[in-house]
């Protein structure tokens, strides 16, 4: 039969249908949204219309006599404007719900009672709710509003007002103080007594909300909220200004994050090359002030039974070692995470692939489907969410979501501001295990270059890379240990290039990589490149010219961390040296050296000086990667010996 469409004409009737797929089979249509393997029916593809037909039926499933159903008052409106209306503004509220007598009447919403109320549009869409007692805080996108919960405020000829008990769910809507919203970013908001925490992109700025609303941003640190909170819509894209109230830390926490699109690097998990991305600190009301930032980049946060959590979804990636065929791969270069129910993609990988186990102390993936992969295809794994407590003592601190970062402080030593000076030392109270990565002087003779290319400026630094380090002035207490070395012994066999063998039984002391070779025979000092104990060949640096017989001499320093591969034990007992801090009277202390570049017309720079020398210095300090690693670090002051210069 032809298709046609079958109006309902009685409204205590059924429609059954009969719809043909395209292959002419019998597919019942009655439940579409049921998905099929909970109970529905296959989803239509194609129709055949000519086998499409529908009947109108009042009878309990169709049957012949069966029971009909009655005849009932049937409901309609008349809606005066069909199209649909987003209310922005406006608030509206169900029917009651209530436990203990049953009553859930919380999908009743009745046009026959005003359950609506309006804030003023022209302060934006309402953005957040915040119920508390019987009040209700509206948080709009340019504006903060009370609204009274089942109650309401009668206002005297003379202005007074007092409250009094009404039926009305939301009373009169009462505008707070200043021109402040939470702009699009409820997820800024923070609650913890009476105080509510928000921010305000539209202006810029941190809020704080108890009784009035304050700018907190402007304790300090207004300018940096003013640059920063500027990129989190740049360009187009939407960032994120996550908030919440660290209940352990008695802090507001807050994590400022640029869009991904802007992200510079195309994968950094932990984002550490990348610190524009996102900025995370805390606001400390016993200070007053923002205290700390952060190196972790949350998704959430929120505190519960006295436990502040974050969590992280972050995504994992990984190379295939070797090629291969099956279920199991072991993989090379694994960054991020990678957990059970991850979805996997990469060349080789079927469609609907995901995680079935990882260990990760031998990089061993299992996937769900067998895959045929080549070394070196790169497999990538989809964001599994985890969840992170702080504070937790079973893991070091200042690790983020398995990841350990030093903790560093940034100061400025500026004395007698008006003259020149000359830093000379540098101090700390404290624990052992920090260092000082620089110490630099302000920029001197700023001047225009030609054509107003920018500035040319100097300044002095100690800053300079320290193998296995990194980028430090002033290494810790332990770091900088060491013992000097020296060894001898005479040479076995004539030679006339870098290779030497030396007689074993004339081997005193100790000959490591890097150690300074002098003798009668040489004219000038030589390095060792390599040395085998077990054999006594040696390797020079530069070609030498020794005879059997040659006695050489060998000097050398041998640090903290090599102590056991020199040595044989972690204590060795000899007298020991630091490079680095030294401990005196319980302080800390060590000589700066100059590391500065020469400038323009400089005569001495760099090492032929001592100190630092500036209006100011800018110092930062940082815990090392040795000393009780992951273990509490304190540090209660630090100070520096300086000179006055004389006018220059």
């Amino acid at each position: 039969m032809a298709g046609a469409v079958i109006e309902v004409k009685y409204f205590n009737t059924f429609l059954l249908k009969k719809v043909n797929d395209s292959s002419n089979k019998v597919v019942w249509n009655g439940s579409r949204g049921i998905p099929k393997d909970i109970g529905g029916y296959p989803a239509i593809t194609g129709l055949n219309n000519d086998d499409t037909w529908a009947i109108e039926e009042s009878r309990i499933r169709g049957g012949y006599n069966n029971t009909s159903v009655d005849f009932g008052a049937k409901a309609y409106l008349v809606e005066d404007e069909p199209n649909g209306t987003r209310r922005f503004n406006t608030l509206i509220y169900s029917g009651i719900f209530n436990s203990r007598t049953g009553i859930n009447n919380t999908n009743v919403f009745s046009v026959a009672d005003d359950i609506t109320k309006s804030a003023d549009p022209a302060n934006g869409s309402i953005q957040k709710l915040y119920a508390e007692d019987t009040n209700l805080t509206i948080f709009q996108e340019l504006k903060c509003s009370r609204a009274l919960i089942d109650k309401d405020a009668i206002y005297s000829a003379e202005g007074g007002g007092a409250v009094t008990a009404s039926n009305l769910v939301i009373g009169v809507i009462q505008p707070i103080a200043g021109k402040y919203g939470i702009s699009k970013n409820p997820e800024s908001f923070a609650v913890y007594g009476n105080r509510k925490y928000f921010s305000d992109e539209n202006n810029n700025v941190i809020l704080r909300l108890a009784g009035g609303i304050e700018e907190i941003s402007s304790n300090g640190m207004k300018d940096f909220f003013r640059d920063e909170i500027n990129k989190i819509n740049s360009a187009g894209a939407l960032g994120n200004i996550i908030g919440a109230y660290d209940i352990y830390g008695s802090e507001y926490v807050i994590s400022l994050q640029t869009p991904s699109s802007l992200r510079t690097v195309s994968f950094d998990p932990t984002q550490t090359n990348n610190p524009d991305l996102y900025k995370t600190l805390n606001f400390d009301e016993r200070s007053r002030g923002w205290v700390s930032f952060f190196d972790y980049k949350p998704d959430q946060m929120f505190s519960l039974r006295n436990n502040f959590y974050s969590v992280k979804s972050t995504p994992g990636r990984g190379t295939v070692a070797s090629s291969g065929t099956g279920f199991t791969f072991v993989l090379n270069n694994v960054s991020g995470f990678i957990q059970q129910h991850s979805i996997v993609t990469g060349t080789g990988i079927p469609a609907g692939t995901t995680v079935t186990s990882f260990v990760s102390a031998t990089n061993t993936v299992t996937i769900s489907i067998g895959a045929t992969l080549s070394a070196g295809t790169i497999l990538r794994f989809s964001s599994v969410p985890q969840l992170w407590r702080h504070y937790d003592s079973s893991v070091n601190r200042s690790n983020f979501y398995g990841v350990d970062y030093p903790s560093t402080i940034t100061f400025i030593f500026n004395p007698n501001a008006t003259n020149s000076k000359s830093f000379k030392t540098i101090g700390y109270e404290g624990s052992n295990g920090w260092q000082v990565n620089s110490f630099s002087s302000d920029s001197t003779g700023a001047r225009l270059t030609a054509a107003g290319a920018g500035y040319n400026s100097s300044e002095d630094s100690t800053s300079r890379n320290v193998s296995g380090i990194g980028e430090v002035t002033t290494v810790s207490y332990n770091d900088g240990e060491y013992i000097l070395t020296e060894g001898q012994g005479s040479v076995a066999l004539n030679t006339t290039t870098t290779n030497v063998v030396l007689e074993l039984s004339t081997v005193n002391g100790y000959i490591n990589v890097g150690d300074i070779v002098t003798g009668s025979s040489l004219q000038s000092q030589r390095t060792v490149v390599s040395y085998n104990s077990n054999t006594g060949a040696l390797v020079l640096n530069q070609l030498t010219t020794l005879s059997a017989g040659d006695i050489l001499y060998f000097n050398g320093v041998a640090y903290r961390n090599n102590y056991l591969s020199v040595f044989g034990t972690v204590n060795p007992p000899f007298p020991k040296h630091y490079s680095g801090f030294n401990l005196k009277e319980n302080k800390y202390v060590a000589n700066l050296l100059n590391f500065s570049s020469p400038n323009n017309k400089e005569i001495l720079y760099g090492q032929s000086i001592s100190g630092v020398k500036g209006f100011y210095a800018t110092v930062k300090m940082s815990t090392d990667l040795t000393t009780d690693f992951g273990g509490e670090k304190t540090l209660f002051s630090v100070e520096s010996a300086y000179d006055m210069n004389n006018g220059y």
